[in-house]
């Protein structure tokens, strides 16, 4: 099992936050990222046994802001 894990985290446009591993397919939402944090320990706990379980999980989190240019 590789060391890391990471999760690509966005917040969702109906509310909340979402993330999605990139090497594994695991998908997690939460309404708060607090909330989403512990969402993906679980999710991780739920697809690996204890000792598959990845040393580091690492959270990329996307932050999209629109710009209007007059």
């Amino acid at each position: 099992m590789n060391h890391e894990l990471t999760f690509l985290v966005e917040a969702d446009p109906e509310g909340g936050y979402t993330a999605r591993a990139l090497e594994e397919s695991i998908f997690t939402e939460a309404e708060t990222l607090e909330e989403l944090r512990l969402a993906i320990k679980d999710a991780v706990e739920c697809h690996f046994e204890p000792e598959q379980y990845p040393k580091f999980v690492r959270l990329r989190v996307v932050h999209q802001e629109l710009l209007e240019i007059a």
